[in-house]
């Protein structure tokens, strides 16, 4: 049997960006997404600590160490610039997998640099 567990999370990052014009998605720094091992157009939830919103999309590369956190279309409309966010990836794993799997987490600090 095949259940979903959390894949990887990036903790507390804060938005950047939030582009209304361009046709969805979420733009993330790349060295975060090399970090937790989320792919570009990996779907993703978005948790928002501010106001609360959840919601998918998917994932778009941006520059690495650029820091950018930027929700792009109809979800620019769900987050403030500056809002605290959680993203999210999940997996399906089998009974075996699920004894020694350990999701990726990424924290980071104010400006989207990971803490170690």
């Amino acid at each position: 049997m095949l259940n979903e567990f959390l894949y990887a999370k990036i903790h507390r990052a804060t938005v950047t960006e939030a582009n209304l014009e361009y046709i969805g998605s979420i733009t993330i720094d790349k060295a975060l997404l090399d970090e937790v091992g989320i792919k570009k157009n990996q779907k993703v939830e978005i948790l928002d600590i501010n106001n609360g919103e959840r919601f998918s999309t998917y994932v778009i590369e941006g520059e690495a160490n650029s820091g950018i956190i930027c929700l792009n279309g109809a979800a620019a409309r769900k987050v403030q610039v500056k809002d605290k966010i959680i993203i999210v990836a999940y997996a399906l794993l089998n009974e075996e997998e699920q004894k020694t799997f350990e999701p990726k987490i990424a924290h980071v600090d104010g400006n989207n640099k990971l803490i170690k």
